[in-house]
């Protein structure tokens, strides 16, 4: 409920959203009054060069930070295009699930790096921590934080269950970003009378 009623309504942006975008899905989100899928002919995702500060509601991404060579300063090219109070919905592989002990990843080998919701040590050399690399973002407010796992089969053989009709292997993110007032206290707090 809150995709259709907190987080997608505005203006929003989808990145990396071909050949899938979110804005052939418009019926499921109807306050959404503008959705833009930003691909790789429109330029690094990285850093949305061209995208203007604080200029969009919501931002949107599905499967694309793997691809990025930094995704923490991704994350916050992303934030910093939304507009105060704006969400963040970023899905990712989970390394565990996803790549499986392998990495450069066999299943996507354009993947440069592999992410996990918080461990005290990866097999992968190219492992990020989602908590860590959040908490490197000051301006953004962690909303939730989930590991996708329901209909992930753990008894089978390491394959690609992401390519069956329910196989999810993912991490979700939404955030918010802060705006300067909540900065400033330290908080999301009640006005003060």
């Amino acid at each position: 409920m809150r995709f259709a009623t907190k987080y997608f309504t505005g203006k929003g942006i989808d990145i990396g959203g071909k050949p899938d975008p979110l804005g052939q899905y418009v019926e499921f989100f109807p306050l959404i009054s503008e959705c833009r899928t930003w691909d790789l002919e429109d330029g690094d995702a990285q850093f949305m060069e061209g995208v203007p500060d604080e200029s969009l509601d919501f931002v949107h991404s599905s499967h694309c930070l793997e691809h990025l060579v930094d995704p923490a300063e991704a994350l916050v090219n992303w934030v910093r295009i939304l507009k105060p109070g704006g969400y963040l919905v970023c899905l990712i592989p989970d390394e565990d699930l996803y790549e499986q002990g392998v990495f450069p990843s066999t299943k996507n080998p354009d993947h440069k790096s592999t992410f996990t919701l918080h461990k005290p040590a990866s097999w992968s050399s190219h492992s990020v921590n989602i908590f860590d690399l959040l908490g490197g973002i000051p301006n953004l407010g962690v909303c939730k934080v989930e590991l996708l796992d329901a209909t992930y089969r753990y008894t089978l053989p390491e394959f690609d269950q992401t390519m069956t009709p329910v196989g999810e292997s993912a991490i979700e993110i939404i955030g918010r970003r802060r705006p300067p007032s909540e900065m400033e206290s330290k908080g999301r707090l009640p006005k003060k009378q």
